[in-house]
């Protein structure tokens, strides 16, 4: 993927797919992180791991 460009991908009744060569995520504390490659962002609001997907919605029946 090139440097600078982001991906985001709906995964059918799953989360946000975002992909890029750098990911900065500024958490709600003011605390931040840089990541790689592809990270899965919840859509569903279950997830026990905001603002990440820990696959919730597959026993809530998310549709979306």
């Amino acid at each position: 993927m090139e440097t600078g460009k982001v991906k985001i991908t709906v995964i059918p009744n799953g989360p946000l797919q975002v992909e890029s060569s750098e990911i900065e995520l500024i958490k709600t504390d003011g605390t931040s992180q840089t990541k790689k490659g592809k990270l899965y962002f919840c859509r569903c609001g279950h997830s026990k791991n905001k603002p990440f997907c820990d696959g919730s919605h597959n026993s809530e029946g998310f549709k979306g």
